[in-house]
This record gives structure tokens, sequence and C-alpha cells, in this order.
């Protein structure tokens, strides 16, 4: 919401997208196009679901300790490898590798083949990405790594 006094209005610059000229958007009545309702509305429900669940301090605290669970395992592991250095590790994004791509090719299928999607890493680093974003719920990170640890007993010796 923009309150702009009217003797204001039209003094801006040639280059300015109409979006912020706001002498074009009181001409139109603040209609130049259509307004993204849909993207409010999805908007409006992502906030009232950060607030039900605590708000943003909450969500960052659940966040941390979903990634700190994850790092935890991948750390004392000496199946799985992660190369990034604990500075400038994500708590959204955790990547992650075996030994081989063969073997990333077959957790990602076995991943997948027991509910756990979109673990495929990026298309040109290879290897797993698990995406922990704020609806993931900390359940979910246990059981990826309840899947890890079996994949990791089963698979050991390759």
């Amino acid at each position: 919401i923009v309150i702009v006094r009217e003797d204001l209005i039209g003094n801006a610059r040639k280059d300015t997208p109409s979006i912020w000229n706001y002498k074009v958007q009181a001409k139109s009545d603040s209609m130049i196009n259509t307004p993204p309702t849909f993207a409010w509305y999805l908007c409006s429900l992502v906030f009232k679901h950060l607030l039900a669940t605590g708000g943003v301090s909450a969500t960052e605290a659940r966040n941390q300790a979903k990634a700190n669970l994850l790092y935890d395992y991948l750390d004392q592991s000496e199946f799985y490898h992660n190369q990034v250095a604990v500075a400038n590790r994500s708590r959204m994004n955790v990547t992650f590798t075996t030994h081989n791509d063969e073997l990333n090719a077959k957790f990602v299928a076995e991943a997948t083949a027991c509910g756990l999607q979109a673990l495929k890493g990026h298309k040109v680093l290879g290897g797993m990405r698990a995406s922990i974003y704020n609806a993931m719920p900390i359940e979910g990170v246990e059981a990826l790594i309840a899947f890890m640890r079996k994949f990791e007993q089963e698979n050991a010796r390759q």
C-alpha cells in the first residue's frame, strides 16, 4: 500500500516502470494490470500457517533442529558424504553423496519407492539433495535418516 500526496504525483523519470509510476497508477485507479490475486491468496495461507505454528522464530528453531539432525547424521557417517563446509551449509537444502554414481542412483530409486520424494541432486553435480523447507515436519527428516541407515546397512560393501 502506498499513500502519496497528489501534488507529488507526476514527477517520475521516463524510465520508471509503469507499476512504480504513481501518475499511471492514479490515472487507472491502481489497476494498470490484473492483480495477482491467486498469489496473494497463497501468501495468505502461508502467513496464516506461519502464525498458527508459532511465527518466524518458532519456524526458524524448527528448521535449525531439522538441519542439525540431518547434518549430525551425515557428519558421523562414513558411507554418506557432504562436501559443504559447515559455515556454508543450507538449512533448507542438504546435499550428500555416496562413494559412486550408481549407488547414488540406487539410493534415489529406493527412497522414491519408499515414499521419500524429490531426493535426486542437481543435474550437473549429481548426488542427492534433501529439501527440508518450512512445511517439512521433523518426522520427515527422521524418516529420511531411518531410510539412510537401512540403505547404508544393505549397501556398505558396494
